[in-house]
């Protein structure tokens, strides 16, 4: 099956200043903003919303995900179609102000990844990690074509025939080499899944054995395995709140008999804490989100190979010593489909690696930044297996570095030989950056 999605909405922004620079409302003399720009000259010339400083919706459209950000752009468009974003990005590239680009969200398109608010475009252009990657692979392994506007304005095509460098760099590459506008995906018929949240307690041999089964299960298993200290929560009983536990959201992409199966091993592990496995329509793994939720977090990603006792353990005592509002450590399996893809295939290029590992501290005040900071990093260390390797989809903004690290071997040198040819002023920059080779 397959099917042309259009990016939901894309956000591009226009900013003329950094984000500790000020704007006055009211707007400036001749309707121009303070970054020189025509804004009634821009909304003549763009089919899609303009919105600016002064505007009602402004703070909304310009609030990110995560709280602590205080970015002020100068104007945001939210384009109608891939004439509204070349106008933009030629507009930035003559003018020199700074370009963001931003999906979205998924909107009626299918869920490709965990949650449903994840934009399709950032998740795509990144590898796309989901509930289906050991049954089906990355959402970039069933990416048919793309259409892109690039940094000099041209709207190309880019599939394995036409542009195939193209192709190939933006499936795992991020936007560093233009917007994409519309995706043709090959879709797969899932009529029903068995899946949901379980709840255990979270002992070192807990973890171990939970990693280990999931590793043993069918590919149509994947398993996404937070360990955490149990928030209040109406399903969780009282005597647990606050106590470390596996939050384990399971898929077994198949039917309902030898899906129970497949969960069976897990549910052995320890006496359930919470068991919500079931049987279900797949968009019932995706539950409503609540809006006005901005966490102020510190996080770090990377990929490990073995869960074993000891790593199981200095997971359970670094959690335990957090002091931030929420510690977590998410374990993601990975194999199956996705492994059996050539790594030199796309720009994502972990397919060998096992276990993707995230960590994270989420707090209430900025000057607490510092201490949650050296944790998450301690933590990080000490999680440490030897190989560097980070998904880019999971990257703050934690510099050159660490960027470099999402693109092993061959594989960062190929992606700077196709920017140079594709963006060869680095337009594209407010990401995670790969820079244009010189």
């Amino acid at each position: 099956m397959q099917k042309t999605v259009v990016a939901s909405e894309p956000v591009t922004v226009l900013d003329g200043r950094k984000e500790d620079d000020k704007i006055k409302t009211g707007g400036s003399p001749k309707g121009l903003s303070p970054a020189g720009i025509s804004i009634p000259k821009l909304r003549a010339a763009i089919g899609g919303r303009v919105i600016a400083p002064e505007d009602d919706g402004y703070d909304r459209a310009r609030t990110v995900f995560y709280g602590g950000f205080d970015r002020r752009p100068a104007v945001i468009v939210r384009p109608a179609d891939a004439r509204d974003v070349a106008r933009v990005v030629l507009l930035a590239r003559e003018t020199g102000l700074e370009l963001a680009v931003r999906s979205g969200g998924h909107s009626m398109a299918t869920g490709f990844g965990d949650t449903g608010s994840v934009g399709i475009g950032g998740i795509t252009l990144g590898g796309g990690i989901g509930y289906l990657v050991r049954k089906h692979g990355l959402t970039i392994d069933h990416l048919l074509a793309a259409d892109v506007v690039t940094a000099d304005g041209q709207l190309l095509r880019a599939d394995a025939e036409t542009h195939p460098d193209l192709f190939w760099a933006i499936r795992g590459g991020g936007g560093n080499f233009g917007v994409a506008t519309r995706f043709q995906f090959r879709l797969h018929p899932l009529e029903t899944i068995v899946g949901g949240m379980l709840l255990l307690p979270a002992t070192p041999e807990v973890i171990q054995g939970f990693i280990a089964e999931a590793e043993a299960a069918p590919d149509e298993l994947s398993a996404i395995v937070n360990i955490m200290p149990a928030p209040p929560m109406p399903f969780v009983p009282e005597e647990h709140h606050g106590r470390l536990v596996v939050m384990a959201m399971l898929v077994y992409a198949g039917d309902a008999e030898t899906g129970e199966r497949a969960v069976a091993p897990f549910r052995a592990l320890a006496t359930p804490i919470a068991d919500m496995v079931r049987p279900m329509r797949y968009p019932e793994i995706y539950p409503p989100e609540e809006g006005g939720f901005h966490p102020v977090a510190v996080a770090r990603t990377m990929f490990i190979d073995i869960v074993d006792r000891r790593t199981a353990e200095t997971i359970v005592d670094h959690l335990q010593a957090s002091t931030a509002q929420m510690a977590v450590t998410q374990l993601r399996v990975l194999g199956g489909a996705m492994a059996r893809v050539p790594v030199e295939a796309t720009a994502f290029a972990h397919r060998n690696r096992r276990v993707l590992a995230n960590v994270a501290a989420l707090y209430g005040h900025p000057d607490e930044a510092a201490v949650h900071e050296a944790w998450v990093g301690d933590f990080a260390a000490a999680l440490h297996q030897g190989i560097a390797g980070t998904y880019v989809n999971f990257l703050g903004d934690e510099g050159e570095a660490r960027a470099r690290e999402a693109y092993p071997g061959p594989a960062w040198d190929r992606l700077r030989a196709i920017k140079a040819r594709y963006d060869p002023t680095n337009l594209f920059r407010l990401n995670q950056n790969i820079p244009p080779a010189t």
